[in-house]
């Protein structure tokens, strides 16, 4: 029999049950990330033993090892973990609430609203306004695009099938238009565009970037946890959902939000990093089974690990060049993708 710990406020209004082995897969992920971002640290053009990373991160290394630790990879290494999770944690709840296992945010037109508006920012704005509102422009493109899809498809509430082929087709509408820009701009812009397009986190800082995700990954993954149990209830049908007590409309509203936000701040940094918020629920749920008190905290954290790997293959295995990480994302996603249309057919 699975032992489960129950986690119940006093006011009972977030409660649910979180199975033991969730626990212990968690714990176990938190431990690999962070062996994996330690090795991270010490690999790359400048190669570096592991007991001087441990020196340096306590403080105890050369100036040079500091420069190269502290300023040029940390920041890369940290906006993997945020990216990678975030964009892992908006699949889950995607995949969750439309009930779809294809659902993603590049499927449901949320990357392609942030590209599009990111695409802008660089053909339109960048001359006259600082490259700091970059991110702001594609937050802003995610949330008009998915308020139109939401808008284009209730009728008496939305269904989460009208949902999805909404968000298709406006994702592909997203990438017309954004390839429109690219043919119709200078080269220069078109070469920007097309790295924000792929997805890539080299050249990320401190200041611009690790401080500008975090507050967002830090305050709305636990959030999003905390609403797991309106995910699980939502899997269940709307009528099912609606007989328990459950308001479907507003929950479902309050979780898509928090999706669109969360793969929005992701992509307004990383750029479109795909397949991560498709393959990460997945494996999750594999881990540590369906209920999504498990699963949001597995996916964030396979999330992480994929893009960490994704960026360190990127940045080594090539060198001298640094390759975008979301090549490799996509280079597994894609696979990933096809196994999964393959497995749903059988299933039918």
């Amino acid at each position: 029999m699975k032992k489960l710990l129950t986690l119940r406020n006093r006011g009972g209004s977030v409660s649910f049950l979180l199975q033991t082995r969730a626990l212990w897969v968690t714990l176990a992920l938190i431990v690999v990330v962070a062996v994996i971002a330690v090795l991270s640290i010490g690999l790359g053009s400048s190669k570096m033993a592991l007991s001087d990373v441990l020196r340096t991160l306590f403080g105890y290394g050369t100036s040079a090892q500091e420069v190269i630790i502290f300023k040029l990879r940390m920041p890369r290494i940290l906006i993997a973990i945020l990216a990678g999770s975030a964009l892992a944690v908006a699949g889950a709840i995607l995949q969750g609430v439309i009930r779809n296992p294809l659902a993603s945010p590049e499927w449901v037109g949320i990357t392609g609203g942030a590209t599009l508006g990111a695409v802008a920012f660089f053909f339109f704005w960048a001359e006259t306004l600082t490259i700091h509102l970059l991110p702001v422009a594609a937050m802003v493109g995610a949330f008009v695009v998915s308020a139109f899809i939401y808008v284009t498809a209730w009728k008496h509430g939305v269904s989460p099938l009208r949902l999805v082929l909404i968000g298709i087709g406006m994702s592909t509408a997203m990438s017309s238009l954004t390839y429109m820009l690219l043919i119709s701009g200078p080269m220069v812009l078109a070469n920007k565009s097309l790295t924000f397009m792929t997805g890539s986190i080299y050249g990320v800082s401190w200041d611009k970037d690790v401080y500008v995700l975090l507050p967002w990954v830090g305050v709305l993954i636990p959030l999003t946890w905390l609403l797991a149990r309106h995910v699980n209830v939502q899997q269940l049908g709307d009528d099912v959902a609606a007989s328990v007590g459950t308001r479907v409309e507003q929950k479902r509203l309050v979780l898509l939000l928090l999706s669109v936000a969360l793969a929005g701040s992701a992509v307004a940094i990383g750029g479109a990093i795909s397949f991560i918020g498709l393959m990460a629920p997945h494996i999750a749920r594999k881990l540590v089974g369906p209920s999504f008190g498990g699963v949001i905290p597995a996916s964030a954290l396979i999330g992480a690990l994929i893009l960490l790997l994704a960026d360190l293959v990127a940045r080594t295995a090539f060198a001298p060049l640094d390759i975008p990480a979301g090549v490799f994302t996509a280079a597994i996603g894609a696979p990933f993708f096809i196994y999964l249309l393959l497995r749903q057919r059988a299933g039918r």
